[in-house]
């Protein structure tokens, strides 16, 4: 028997989720609104949480928060008579075990809550490295990114995951398909800017014999190696027009024709793809269609580059050296306290693939047992410095006195703070709108209204 507390504004939702969840023999108390579902959150050791997400006052979104900052543990399920694409994302984000629309399906809700409720044995957030061995970190910022990539893995939703250069992100596209229902299947990895592009269709869809110049058989593409199971598109900024039109189509209808065909090849794929490009602005430029970009981009997953995670720096040098020692035959065993500490200081622009390069060289070139500084050869790379983001002085001031500020007003003060501040997040996040809106914790939809209104480019 499990503790539920259902939480909607109406009462007909809230008799009917409480007699159907009770004719299952749970113990389900009910509340009308945000507020008083925390109060009972505070006094009951609740199992689960099912809430409808517009509500008046403390909505679904912010009620999910707040349980999140004292039972991060506790598994949160959104309930929605209007479905979002931006709920949807928002609240696997933050924390959602799902988010379902209504009207739903009796057994669809009974499935959902038997998930929830039995992930606790094996939930990410306490055995990571167990379930996810090929991804090294332990920092918060990867425990959220284990945690995602649990709860979407099973959905079919194409990802689409984006992030600096060497960061990892095809390591997590084959976490999200390990951990899918189709982790028996093909995962198929094709790297858009490594093909030439009169070649490109050909690899994506395939051809058949006398399709062009030295086609003497038929091939199959990607998309018909991986049916059944995943393809990954990495670097999906690199597509063309049209290669673009044809995969907006592989998305919408599941089929396509390979090149020199007349006959349409149905196909059951999931999708995910991967850039280190900023998309909103390649489809400012109309070099990316926006229509494409929404298809791909159901669930985002942003990888934070290694500065943003140097807790986890000490983890990948243990793991680098150990692997670097066996396959080079040598005996180093660790790195001197110094040594780590100027790893520790270095900014990474090349991220995990950087730091792994260094190691490597550092165990070829060490003589003993131990990686010295001298090794680890960083003359060629800047230092991090400290800016006026590192914590000291005020980062935004929108008037200087007091009496400036009642003369400006509220509402131009407020107006030069808040341009400050997407001003910082943009050059923080390297003109990312996406990342930037993530910074601020505002919608993407959001900022880029904002960025134009204020016409900051």
């Amino acid at each position: 028997m499990l503790s539920i507390l259902v939480v909607d504004d109406e009462l007909s939702m809230r008799e009917f989720l409480k007699i159907l969840l009770e004719k299952d023999g749970h113990k389900v108390i009910a509340a009308a609104d945000g507020a008083s579902a925390l109060e009972l959150a505070a006094r009951h050791d609740f199992d689960l949480v099912v809430s409808d997400i517009r509500m008046p006052g403390m909505s679904g979104l912010d009620l999910l928060d707040e349980l999140k900052k004292t039972r991060p543990e506790l598994p949160v399920i959104l309930v929605t008579a209007f479905a979002s694409p931006d709920d949807a994302v928002t609240a696997m984000k933050n924390g959602a075990f799902d988010y379902i629309t209504k009207p739903f399906n009796v057994e669809e809700i009974k499935e959902v809550i038997r998930s929830a409720t039995s992930r606790k044995t094996n939930d990410p957030l306490t055995q990571p490295a167990e379930l996810f061995p090929d991804i090294i970190g332990q920092s918060p910022e990867m425990i959220k990114i284990f945690d995602l990539i649990k709860r979407i893995a099973p959905a079919p939703a194409n990802v689409l995951i984006y992030g600096e250069s060497g960061t990892g992100k095809e390591l997590v596209a084959k976490a999200i398909h390990n951990h899918s229902r189709v982790a028996g299947q093909p995962f198929i990895p094709i790297t858009c800017s490594a093909i030439p592009e009169s070649l490109l269709e050909s690899e994506l869809f395939g051809h058949v014999k006398g399709s062009f110049t030295g086609a003497i058989g038929n091939k199959d593409g990607l998309f018909q190696l991986a049916d059944g199971g995943t393809a990954f598109l990495d670097e999906i900024g690199e597509l063309t027009p049209i290669i673009q039109t044809k995969l907006l189509r592989v998305l919408q209808e599941r089929e396509f024709k390979p090149v020199g065909s007349t006959k349409t090849s149905k196909v059951n794929v999931r999708i995910i793809a991967a850039t280190n490009r900023i998309l909103e602005d390649e489809i400012m430029a109309g070099r990316f269609r926006e229509d494409l970009y929404y298809r791909l981009a159901v669930v985002p997953i942003r990888v934070p580059p290694l500065r943003e995670r140097k807790g986890d720096v000490p983890l990948l040098v243990e793991h680098f050296l150990k692997k670097y020692s066996r396959l080079l035959g040598k005996d180093v065993q660790t790195i001197s306290s110094y040594g780590l500490e100027v790893l520790m200081e270095y900014d990474f622009p090349g991220n995990v693939r950087e730091l792994e390069n260094i190691i490597e060289r550092g165990v070829a070139m060490e003589a003993s047992n131990i990686i010295l500084p001298e090794s680890l050869s960083l003359s060629l790379h800047r230092k991090r410095e400290n800016n006026s983001s590192s914590g000291q002085g005020p980062l935004f001031v929108a008037a200087e006195t007091e009496d400036e500020l009642f003369e400006r007003g509220m509402e131009e003060v407020m107006t030069e703070l808040e341009k400050k501040m997407i001003r910082h997040a943009l050059t923080k996040a390297g003109n990312s709108k996406i990342q930037a809106a993530e910074l601020l914790k505002v919608s993407f939809r959001s900022l880029r209204y904002k960025t134009k209104k204020y016409q900051i480019d």
